[in-house]
């Protein structure tokens, strides 16, 4: 609620669905959200349900989720 569209969600590796929840409500104040993508998770579930309800932005592997971290520090905003 309080930081709305300079929000950053990142999911990554994880069971279920629960995170899912939390990524609507950032994307509905207008944040931004990262899932891990399927090849670099130990479990899939969380980042799938996330790709799978259309609230991802961006599917990254691992090693990439870094950068965008870094780039919305410098930049302040999205990508």
């Amino acid at each position: 609620d309080v930081y709305g569209k300079s929000a950053l969600g990142i999911i990554m590796t994880g069971m279920w669905k629960d995170g899912s929840e939390g990524i609507k409500k950032l994307k509905n104040l207008g944040g931004y959200c990262v899932a891990q993508d399927e090849a670099t998770c130990v479990v899939y579930g969380m980042p799938r349900a996330v790709v799978e309800n259309g609230t991802a932005d961006a599917i990254l592997p691992l090693d990439k989720i870094s950068e965008i971290i870094n780039q919305v520090g410098q930049n302040g905003r999205r990508i």
